[in-house]
């Protein structure tokens, strides 16, 4: 059982019930993590979609995309993020750029798609660069719907500092652009090929803003 996984999984529950915990951080034997993570599993599952963003380092788009989410969808979605090969640390320029738009950053960490094994089962897996999606990505349970939002890397050691910072922003109100259209999807009364079509539209380099 993977303790990050208990770990996140808890302090999003934490967060979403606004109830105060005094035992947040004492979670230490496998039985009690084990146990721990089904209720948590179910009690966040009731009525939300589960919604998975990929990036190959996880480190920056896919970080600040799941933090959006979890503000935007708050109460309709559970927003998780991993790379296919995680740096292993967030970038401290996306980190900046969260914290000036006001966004929760103490569960948000670097991490592979191998955490999540089969734990969780995802409503949608949405790459949000392009070496993710033309990566062989793993085959999650519940079969969830899958897109592509493509987003310019705005880590690019050759330039400045202040560029990388410029570009950062501009990768942040990209996403929350999409995932405020996403989130405004009448998802339950939408058919498979039409929230589809909705997915590629919102992903699209093409749509009318």
């Amino acid at each position: 059982m993977n303790v990050f996984m208990i770990n996140s999984l808890y302090y999003r529950w934490y967060l979403s019930t606004k109830t105060t915990y005094s035992h947040y951080n004492v979670i230490k034997t496998p039985y009690f993590q084990s146990i721990l993570l089904l209720l948590l599993v179910l009690k966040m599952k009731e009525g939300k979609f589960e919604v998975l963003f990929l990036c190959t380092g996880n480190s920056a788009r896919s970080i600040m995309a799941e933090a959006i989410l979890q503000r935007r969808g708050l109460g309709d979605f559970v927003a998780y993020s991993a790379g296919s090969h995680p740096k292993g640390k967030v970038n401290p320029l996306a980190i900046k750029v969260l914290k000036i738009n006001h966004h929760d950053i103490e569960h948000l960490s670097s991490k592979s798609w191998d955490v999540f094994g089969d734990e969780i089962d995802f409503d949608f897996v949405i790459t949000v660069c392009r070496n993710a999606a033309n990566e062989s990505c793993p085959v999650w349970p519940g079969n969830p719907m899958s897109a592509h939002w493509g987003i310019e890397d705005p880590d690019q050691p050759e330039l400045s500092e202040a560029e990388q910072f410029e570009l950062m922003k501009k990768a942040y109100w990209e996403l929350d652009y999409r995932i405020k259209t996403f989130t405004s999807l009448p998802l339950e009364k939408l058919d498979q090929l039409s929230l589809q079509s909705q997915l590629d539209k919102i992903g699209s380099p093409d749509r009318q803003d």
